[in-house]
């Protein structure tokens, strides 16, 4: 856990006389507690709202002096704090502060948000640097990409334009938020502004009067670097970082980790990652990937049958019926349908396989990898997927032809719902599709503003999907919306239902049952990290992996935790349930059995490599992939 303190930031010993005085109130509303911090412009205190009389409820007031006799100046000066005003109410991302009020005066503006309880990451730097690990590290990364992502895909476009330590903050929940935005800019083509930003963590290009989202992603880079390697580049030459390499200071990061550090830092925008949502992306998959020397610890697990070359290492007494081997890594779940499975791979193809020996039978390829499951329509005998290359593609389930295709414009992850005669997906372009399965036919979309990873609920007339914004969104079968519900990170995890409840997983470490009919909250269950995993449902139970290693089992009715049962790794497998057992993979490379009532293991099996894969079971076997290009079947 990270240490927390009241007033973070360099607090100067003797505030100046423009400085608000503890007991001093503004609006007749907020009470000034004491000073966060003093620069050039103004201060931001700690204040009480005196609104809520029964609780003590903080509130962070960010003052602007606008102290200038030229009268053009003050006017600037106030629109300019009025435009990062105007910015942050229009923002709705759990990282990034909540905006309450804003009120100017003769002298001195003042912007009312969120306290933040916490430290930022030059404090946690200077205090405990040598403490931190890179598997720390590198999770603030990926929420530090997702938040700018979330910026460099807002309409219209934002650059942050000065990250650096002192402007990230990790609150008292050990989440990342982005602090700071005075020089956050709207970013416009061709438009040069002058040099703003930090020396040492701008990209060459801002010292030019220019920024991108690439530029944002540099600051990254230089923030980690520094982070990694304990040499602040604030005290280095510009530019240099190439001269010193992380893993020389610093030689528990990975090769791969390196890499990605080092293309961020690129000197040419075009070398590096084109924003921070490809950044993260990178950063994820390096997470699901074993053996990075000693990165990840979720990854250490690593058994001495595999280490010695026995990659068909055999656990508790089961072994396959069969296996198939793929071109590459298997991250998508399995499809059974009239004795064919279908898979999709890292290979760019979708795999048609016999289910009684394992044979190939055919496979489909597409422009990049297919990690959306598959989904049949077996009216028109077809199998629905999307990919990677921006489409979602419907074949023969038979001879792998293609019968149509739909582009959209972005990845498509979201795995596909066949129901009332559509096929309902969602893509990284932010929009949910309704395609009619009979020609391929888009009949409307809905534009939820963010990528929509999940796999679409039909519950009669209502089409329930998660956002990687954090929202959970019921729309109609004409795409109209008709309830909204937020969480405070991205829901890739596919909501299940269950006797008027939907139910899912989000990164903001919480299991949630909605109303299904309204979208109210009905109870909320805490793990110990994010969710990705799936939930299944069976005999009144909510069966659902986290990222915290732990696999558990939840009263469906009310939350309460039924037992649990600890892996060596994540888990990003969804579970499938059948008969009295519970079947799911794990990072730590093992395909597991539990017994649904009690969580006792039953069998479990060590493939080549992590198992992010869901399972399928069809009579009586258990189908599921892994990381290690493998696709397997076991007697369930």
């Amino acid at each position: 856990m990270v240490d927390t303190q009241k007033f973070p930031g360099n607090v100067p010993e003797q505030p100046s006389s423009d400085t608000l005085q503890p007991g001093s109130v503004l609006q007749k509303r907020y009470r000034i507690t004491g000073v966060i911090g003093v620069g050039g412009m103004g201060s931001v205190y700690q204040a009480r709202d005196l609104r809520f009389p029964n609780v003590t409820r903080y509130v962070a007031v960010k003052e602007m002096l606008n102290l200038s006799t030229d009268q053009s100046m003050r006017e600037m000066t106030l629109k300019n704090f009025e435009r990062e005003s105007d910015m942050l109410a229009s923002l709705s991302h759990p990282s990034v502060p909540e905006i309450y009020d804003y009120f100017p005066s003769k002298t001195r503006a003042y912007l009312v948000m969120e306290y933040i309880n916490g430290r930022d990451l030059e404090a946690i730097l200077n205090a405990s640097g040598d403490a931190l690990t890179v598997e720390t590290i590198v999770q603030w990364a990926i929420d530090l990409c997702d938040v700018l992502g979330y910026l460099h895909r807002h309409e219209p476009e934002i650059i942050f334009r000065d990250v650096k330590p002192s402007n990230i903050m990790i609150d008292q929940h050990e989440q990342i938020r982005l602090v700071d935005f005075g020089i956050a800019k709207v970013f416009q083509e061709g438009q040069k502004g002058t040099m703003i930003g930090t020396e040492g963590y701008s990209a060459p290009e801002q010292y030019r009067g220019e920024a991108t989202p690439a530029s944002d992603v540099y600051g990254v880079g230089a923030t980690l670097h520094h982070i990694l390697t304990q040499r602040d580049p604030r005290l280095e030459p510009p530019f240099t970082f190439a001269d010193r390499p992380i893993r020389e200071a610093n030689p528990n990061v990975s090769p791969e980790l390196e890499a990605i550090i080092m293309k961020a830092l690129e000197f040419n925008p075009a070398d590096r990652y084109a924003n921070a949502a490809e950044m993260k992306e990178a950063l994820q998959s390096l997470m699901s990937r074993p053996s990075l020397g000693g990165v990840m610890s979720a990854f250490a697990g690593i058994t001495e049958a595999q280490s010695s070359g026995n990659e068909w290492a055999v656990a508790e007494g089961i072994t396959p019926v069969w296996m198939f081997s793929c071109e590459d890594e298997i991250r998508s779940s399995p499809t059974v349908h009239e004795n064919l499975l279908y898979i999709g791979a890292h290979d760019n193809n979708l795999y048609a396989i016999n289910i009684a020996d394992g044979s190939f039978k055919w496979k489909y390829a597409t422009d990049h990898p297919v990690v959306s499951t598959p989904a049949i329509v077996p009216d028109e005998n077809l199998v629905v997927f999307g990919s990677v290359d921006h489409q979602l593609y419907a074949l023969d389930a038979r001879t792998g032809r293609l019968a149509w295709v739909v582009p959209t414009k972005g990845p498509v992850r979201s795995s596909p719902t066949v129901a009332h005669g559509h096929v309902f997906f969602g893509s990284d372009d932010g929009l949910l599709y309704a395609v009619r399965v009979s020609g391929g036919h888009k009949q409307w979309t809905w534009d939820g503003g963010d990528p929509i990873r999940s796999r679409p609920l039909i519950h009669g007339e209502m089409i329930i999907i998660g956002q990687e914004s954090g929202y959970v969104v019921a729309v109609d079968l004409s795409g109209k919306v008709m309830w909204r519900f937020k969480t405070k990170r991205a829901v890739s995890s596919s909501p299940a239902e269950y006797e008027g409840l939907v139910i899912f997983g989000s990164m903001d470490w919480q299991v949630y049952a909605l109303d299904i009919e309204r979208g109210w909250k009905v109870w909320e269950y805490r793990t110990n990290k994010g969710i990705i995993s799936s939930p299944a449902i069976s005999d009144d139970k909510v069966f659902i992996g986290s990222v915290d290693g732990s696999f558990y089992a939840l009263d469906a009715s009310n939350g309460r935790e039924r037992w649990q049962f600890q892996t060596e790794g994540q888990i990003t497998s969804s579970p499938v349930c059948a008969g009295s057992n519970v079947y799911f993979g794990g990072i730590d490379g093992k395909v597991y059995s539990l017994d649904a009532k009690t969580g006792q293991l039953r069998w479990s099996y060590e493939t080549g490599g992590p198992v992010p894969s869901s399972p399928v079971v069809h009579n009586d076997v258990v189908y599921i992939g892994s990381m290690d290009k493998r696709v397997y079947a076991f007697k369930a």
